[in-house]
C-alpha cells in the first residue's frame, strides 16, 4: 500500500460523516462532486483519498452510500470494538465518559482512572474510578485499546507513560502539551523504549484550534489558499 498522508485519514473520517448524513436522508447514491463540495475539497481529492484504498465507484455512476459507507468503516477499522480508559476525571475527563456518540462507532469505556483521592470510587456512567497507579493490573485482566488523556499539561507525560507501560497502543492526547516517548541512549543512535514501540500518540489540542480561528478570522483570505508544497 502506498504512504497515506495523515491529512487523507483525517478526510475519510469526513466523508463518512456526510455519508451518514446522506443515509439518514434516504439519498442512495453521491458522486466524488457531491462528496467534495459538502467536505469543502476537490473532486479529484476525494478520488485520490478513496484509491488509497481501492475503487468503491462506477465511473459516470458514482458511488452506492451504503456500500461506501460499509467500506469506509471497514478501512477506519470501525467494524469492530474497542476498548477505551480514561485517564483523568475531571470536568473534561467525565464530559468524555458521558459523550453518547462514540459507542455509536464501537468504541466502549471500559475504564476510569485518576490519582485524585477524592475521585477514587466514585462513579460515573457506571464506572468506578480507579486509582492510576493500578492501570498495569487492570490491562492485564482487561484488553485495552487506547487511552484517553484528560489531566493538566503537567501532569500528561507521566500519565502518558503509564498508558505505555500498561501495555496500551493508542493515546488521545487532549492535554495542550507534547507527549515525548521514552528513549535509550545506544552508541551512535537512539532508540525507543520497549514499551513506547508501536505506540499511536494522537493530539487534541482546543487551546492550538483557538490559535488557529484567531488567526483565519484576521487574515480570512489565506484560509482556502492551496499549499503548493502540500501533495495531498
Amino acid at each position: 500500500m502506498a504512504e497515506i498522508p495523515t491529512a487523507a485519514i483525517s478526510r475519510l473520517v469526513t466523508y463518512l460523516r456526510i455519508l451518514e448524513q446522506l443515509e439518514l436522508q434516504d439519498v442512495s447514491r453521491t458522486s466524488s462532486t457531491d462528496l467534495a463540495e459538502r467536505a469543502g475539497v476537490t473532486a479529484f481529492q476525494v478520488r485520490k483519498d478513496l484509491a488509497y484504498f481501492g475503487r468503491f465507484g462506477t465511473r459516470g455512476m458514482g458511488y452506492t452510500v451504503p456500500i461506501l459507507k460499509r467500506e469506509l468503516v471497514r478501512v477506519l477499522g470501525l467494524n469492530r470494538s474497542w476498548n477505551v480508559v480514561i485517564v483523568g476525571v475531571g470536568r473534561l475527563g467525565q464530559a468524555i465518559a458521558n459523550y453518547p456518540g462514540a459507542s455509536d462507532y464501537q468504541f466502549q469505556y471500559v475504564g476510569l482512572f485518576d490519582v485524585n483521592p477524592d475521585l477514587i470510587g466514585t462513579q460515573v456512567r457506571g464506572l468506578t474510578v480507579h486509582h492510576l497507579d493500578t492501570l498495569r493490573d487492570f490491562t492485564q485482566q482487561h484488553p485495552v485499546d487506547m487511552g484517553f488523556l484528560a489531566v493538566p499539561p503537567d501532569r500528561a507525560q507521566d500519565a502518558a507513560q503509564s498508558l505505555a507501560d500498561a501495555g496500551v497502543k493508542g493515546i488521545l492526547n487532549f492535554a495542550p502539551t507534547v507527549i515525548q516517548p521514552r528513549t535509550i541512549d545506544r552508541p551512535g543512535h537512539t532508540d525507543l523504549s520497549e514499551e513506547w514501540r508501536g505506540v499511536i500518540v494522537e493530539n487534541v489540542d482546543f487551546l492550538a484550534g483557538m490559535k488557529r480561528l484567531a488567526f483565519y478570522i484576521l487574515n480570512p483570505h489565506l484560509k482556502d489558499a492551496p499549499n503548493p508544497e502540500d501533495p495531498a
